[in-house]
């Protein structure tokens, strides 16, 4: 079957995984900096190493992109 299915990352892309990260499990630096939200949303590697924190999932989505890189959704 050689079906291509829209949204999916291309073979070969660098995959990126973007997850909900709540606040209060942040070191306290982070926490003084994202002051009055909950949830902040990061983009890991692979390997799970954190490449960087936003403030939604659409910004970790679009930074992605903008870099190179094939977002996945992880819970």
């Amino acid at each position: 079957m050689d079906v291509k299915f829209e949204g999916l990352p291309e073979q070969g892309a660098r995959i990126v995984y973007v997850r909900p990260v709540l606040v209060a499990d942040l070191p306290e630096e982070i926490r003084a900096q994202a002051a009055g939200l909950d949830t902040l949303y990061s983009v890991n590697r692979p390997d799970g190493a954190r490449l960087a924190l936003v403030r939604d999932r659409e910004t970790a989505f679009v930074l992605a992109r903008q870099n190179d890189l094939a977002p996945v959704s992880a819970h």
